[in-house]
């Protein structure tokens, strides 16, 4: 498989990591995300961390744009706290991801390996939960 890479949007990074710095204070807050929408808007949003297994910084994400009405969204990044840089999302994130918006670009690596995919390189062989939906009738 052969992944295209696409340019690197660097204000997300630069979203994500200025909502990181003053925002994620402790175990609770680790994780910051920035996604652009259709229409341009950045959408940021952090992680809600719990013991019971609160959810990542892109999935807050997901609610947070649709809250402001931005239901479609061409990129994302997460970043990590005390500036550990760009963090790919984890296994659960790819998957909602992949659901919510098919042809989603996430930044991805480190440094000048820093890189943009497509969500359906992050997970290759996926299964799409809208192709296995029976149709409405």
């Amino acid at each position: 498989m052969t992944t295209q890479t696409h340019p690197v949007d660097h204000e997300f990074i630069r979203a994500a990591a200025h909502v990181a710095r003053p925002r994620c204070r402790g175990d609770n807050h680790t994780m910051a995300a920035a996604a652009r929408a259709q229409d341009g808007r950045i959408v940021t949003a952090v992680n809600a961390y719990h013991f019971t297994g609160g959810p990542c910084a892109e999935l807050v994400l997901i609610g947070a744009a649709a809250a402001q009405g931005a239901y479609e969204l061409n990129t994302i990044v997460a970043v990590g706290d005390r500036d550990r840089g760009v963090v790919p999302p984890c296994g659960r994130c790819r998957q909602v991801l992949l659901d919510y918006f098919p042809a989603l670009k996430v930044i991805v690596g480190e440094g000048d390996r820093t890189r943009t995919v497509l969500i359906t390189d992050l997970l290759p062989e996926s299964y799409v939960w809208a192709d296995h939906q029976l149709d409405a009738e």
